[in-house]
């Protein structure tokens, strides 16, 4: 069991109210468009790891070519996690709003924006596990469309 494993566990028996992340990671490929006859389902989860930032605007951040990969993150990493084999992961942080990446060998992708340019932002409320889903880079070997 890792140590965060253990702390959820102890909080939970000492009845401590608990906040965080928690989620999949999927790696999306192929055909995404929807139609009258094909509704496509969500991509299977995959092993990743999971990186929790201080909030991040896109001008805190050094951009490595591809849309949504960074060579580099200027803003405080927080906390950082393994999925299990299927793309779960549960990270407990406190109230606050964060950027969350995945992260692959040395760059970190996410693509998701809002209306301030804060890259890929969550928002963590007191007492409450907020639901992410995080998008792992593709290798570029199978189209998304």
């Amino acid at each position: 069991m890792d140590f965060q494993a253990v702390i959820v566990a102890l909080c939970l028996l000492v009845g401590v109210q608990t906040q965080g992340i928690e989620g999949v990671a999927r790696r999306p490929a192929g055909n995404h468009m929807p139609s009258p006859r094909y509704h496509p389902g969500l991509p299977a989860g995959v092993k990743a790891t999971i990186c929790v930032f201080g909030l991040t605007n896109d001008t805190q951040v050094i951009k490595a070519g591809a849309v949504g990969l960074y060579r580099s993150i200027q803003t405080r990493l927080i906390r950082q996690t393994d999925t299990d084999d299927s793309g779960r992961f549960r990270i407990l942080l406190p109230p606050g709003t964060y950027s969350v990446f995945t992260r692959k060998g040395n760059l970190f992708y996410a693509t998701r924006r809002d209306e301030k340019n804060n890259i890929a932002p969550v928002e963590v409320l007191p007492g409450k596990m907020t639901r992410v889903e995080c998008s792992v880079e593709s290798d570029h070997n199978t189209a998304v469309y």
